[in-house]
């Protein structure tokens, strides 16, 4: 059972035509809908998932639902939901949902191959702001390194579009807008008074000079910025971190310390960290239990995993988690934890 995870921006071919063309068998879709930005941009959106959902059902046969993301600039919530998401479909379908497929026809639920080993995700990395996709790409990064027996079903893909339309749409501007200037010739004349028996009936020549000066300001817009203008204001920063998932699985001992450290934060020391590790371990804190510590606090740091920072501070070492630590935690603080 194949099941796609379609995070939809502005594009709708690069969504499924790759799909039929290459005959996927494509079982089930998430259409992932951003409700952030202008008002013609996030309906623009909707109306392409809207005829996305339409068309993975009646082309594709496909099970097609529709969700919403809060915020496609942010990161960290993209990239939870993306790690709950994939889960959920490897080990059975979002949120305990039973397809058509899983039931009998007196309504009981039935256990078949596609609950287990025969689901595959694929994630669609082509459409939606980037941090969305990064998210999800990491996400799914991160999923494979931890479940190392399913990482051949869990993929990420892209597909190149064949054209794009916004250098046409340029050179559409153009035509229409030297078009404009010899309508508006026709009206003034070539010494500027209007002329008579020879216009063009029907259109108001300040409408026309209208159109022109707009559409000249954005083709200089185009031709100087290309298809984006400045820089938008996210938080405090106009930069998103996008963090880089380790190459490596986070043992039994370790997750116990980066959930202690997404819990307080930061240590002042490892000596402190390993102080209330042993705390809550109701562990006697010896220099065996202090070592063990900082051996995995080591492990974790900047030369192994990545998911810990250590910046020195006298003789000892404050220690936080990184950005993809706090992110690792934040995905598994639903996880159920032994911490005997």
């Amino acid at each position: 059972m194949q099941t796609h995870i379609v995070p939809v921006g502005f594009d709708y071919d690069r969504m499924i035509a790759p799909l039929i063309r290459d005959q996927f068998d494509v079982d089930r879709v998430i259409l992932l809908e951003g409700t952030v930005g202008s008002e013609a941009n996030v309906e623009y959106s909707r109306n392409i998932a809207r005829k996305l959902e339409q068309d993975f059902t009646n082309l594709l046969g496909a099970e097609t639902v529709r969700e919403r993301l809060t915020d496609v600039y942010d990161y960290d919530a993209a990239f939870e939901r993306a790690f709950d998401l994939i889960n959920a479909e490897l080990d059975g379908g979002a949120n305990g949902d039973v397809s058509a497929d899983d039931a009998t026809d007196n309504g009981e639920v039935t256990t078949d191959a596609a609950s287990g080993d025969d689901r595959e995700v694929w994630v669609n990395l082509c459409s939606m702001p980037r941090p969305v996709s990064f998210a999800f790409a990491t996400a799914a990064h991160s999923i494979m390194v931890e479940r190392q027996d399913d990482r051949d079903r869990i993929h990420t893909y892209y597909t190149a579009p064949e054209k794009y339309l916004e250098t046409e749409l340029a050179e559409e501007l153009r035509a229409n807008r030297d078009l404009l200037e010899e309508l508006l010739a026709e009206r003034n004349g070539e010494d500027g008074t209007a002329e008579t028996g020879n216009e063009t009936s029907g259109v108001d020549t300040g409408r026309i000079a209208d159109r022109l000066a707009t559409t000249t300001e954005l083709l200089s817009e185009f031709d100087e910025r290309g298809t984006t203008i400045g820089a938008k204001r996210i938080g405090d920063t106009h930069v998103i971190e996008l963090p880089v998932a380790s190459f490596q699985n986070v043992k039994p001992f370790e997750e116990l310390v980066l959930f202690t450290l997404g819990e307080h934060g930061e240590f002042a020391s490892v000596s402190e960290l390993a102080e209330t590790l042993a705390a809550d371990l109701n562990e006697e804190y010896t220099d065996s239990f202090r070592s063990k510590v900082i051996y995995n606090v080591d492990r974790l740091g900047p030369g192994g995993k990545g998911y810990i920072e250590r910046e020195e501070r006298g003789k000892s070492y404050r220690t936080t988690l990184s950005r993809i630590g706090e992110l690792w935690v934040r995905a598994h603080a639903d996880d159920d934890r032994d911490l005997a």
